[in-house]
C-alpha cells in the first residue's frame, strides 16, 4: 500500500515536472519573439536617430547669425540635435578620411560650414522628410540640405518588413503554444475524467469542479513562467558576452515588460487551456469516457 502511494507520488511529480518544462519551453520561445520585436523597434529608433542631415549654410554668415540658426534648429520639435561644423572643422574631417588636406592642392577651402542635424525617429519617414526639407530650405541662410533619401527609405522598408515577419511569427507561435499547452494540460486532466463525472453526479457546479484544476495549473504556469524567465535571462547574458553593447539597446523597462508578459501569458494560457479541457469532460457522457 505504502509502495503504491510512493509510485503514485513519483508519477504525479514526474507528470507535473514534464508539464512545467513543456510549458516553460513554449513560453521561452514566445518571450524570445517578443524580445526580438522590442529589440527591433529599439534598433529602428537607434538607426533612424543616428542618421545625420547636413544643412549647408551660405558663406559670409556672422557668428551671431550662425548661433541663431542653430538655436532655431534645436527648437524645432522634429530635431533631436543640431551641431555646427565650421569650414575648418569640415576640412579637417575630410583630411582624416582622405589623408590629405584639400587646401594643399586647391589653394583654398572648398567646403562650406554646415549644421549636422539628427531627427527624432517618428519624423524619420518619407512623408515627414518632405515637409521638413521644405521648411528648412525656406531659411534664407540655408544653401542646401543634404541627406541620404535612399538610405532612409531602405531603413523604413526593412523595419516594416522585419516587423511584419516578427508579428506573423508571434501569431503562429501563439497558436502553436496554446495547442501545446492545451494538450499538456488535457493529458493531466485526462486521468481525472471519472472524478469530474462523479463530482457532476453529486451535484457539484461546473465552477466548483473547475476551480481546483485551474488553481493547480495556474501554479504550474507560474513555475513554468519563472523557468522561462531564467532561460531568457541566460540568453540575454550570453548575447551580451558575444555581442558587445547589445544590452545597451535594451533598458530595464523593456526587459521588465518582456518578463511580465511571459508571466502573464503563462498564467492566462494555463487558465484558458484548463477551462477548455475541463469543459470537454463536463459535457461528455459517461459512455464516451471509456472510449477516449
Amino acid at each position: 500500500m505504502i509502495e503504491n502511494k510512493k509510485i503514485s507520488a513519483v508519477s504525479f511529480f514526474n507528470s507535473r515536472l514534464i508539464s512545467i518544462i513543456s510549458i516553460s519551453l513554449v513560453l521561452f520561445l514566445l518571450g524570445l519573439i517578443l524580445l526580438m520585436g522590442l529589440l527591433g523597434n529599439r534598433l529602428s529608433v537607434y538607426v533612424k536617430e543616428n542618421i545625420s542631415f547636413s544643412i549647408v549654410l551660405k558663406d559670409n554668415l556672422s557668428n551671431s547669425e550662425i548661433k541663431q540658426i542653430q538655436k532655431n534648429m534645436e527648437d524645432q520639435p522634429f530635431i533631436k540635435s543640431a551641431d555646427y561644423i565650421s569650414k575648418e572643422q569640415a576640412a579637417k574631417e575630410l583630411e582624416e578620411e582622405l589623408g590629405e588636406n584639400p587646401e594643399t592642392f586647391l589653394g583654398f577651402n572648398p567646403l562650406q560650414a554646415s549644421i549636422e542635424v539628427k531627427l527624432f525617429s517618428k519624423y524619420a519617414n518619407p512623408d515627414s522628410l518632405k515637409l521638413i526639407e521644405k521648411k528648412i530650405k525656406n531659411y534664407a541662410s540655408v544653401s542646401e540640405l543634404l541627406y541620404r533619401k535612399d538610405m532612409m527609405q531602405m531603413v523604413n522598408e526593412n523595419m516594416q518588413r522585419v516587423s511584419l515577419i516578427l508579428l506573423s511569427l508571434a501569431v503562429v507561435l501563439m497558436i502553436i503554444s496554446f495547442v501545446l499547452i492545451s494538450n499538456t494540460i488535457r493529458l493531466l486532466i485526462y486521468s481525472k475524467r471519472f472524478l469530474i463525472h462523479t463530482m457532476k453526479l453529486v451535484g457539484a457546479t461546473p465552477g466548483f469542479i473547475r476551480r481546483p484544476f485551474v488553481e493547480y495549473n495556474v501554479v504550474s504556469g507560474i513555475f513554468a513562467s519563472i523557468l522561462a524567465i531564467l532561460m531568457l535571462s541566460g540568453a540575454l547574458y550570453y548575447l551580451q558576452n558575444e555581442l558587445s553593447g547589445f544590452i545597451n539597446l535594451l533598458d530595464m523597462k523593456t526587459i521588465t515588460i518582456v518578463f511580465g508578459a511571459v508571466l502573464v501569458m503563462g498564467i492566462l494560457l494555463s487558465i484558458i487551456a484548463t477551462i477548455i479541457a475541463v469543459n470537454k469532460y463536463l459535457r461528455m457522457g459517461v459512455d464516451k469516457l471509456y472510449y477516449i
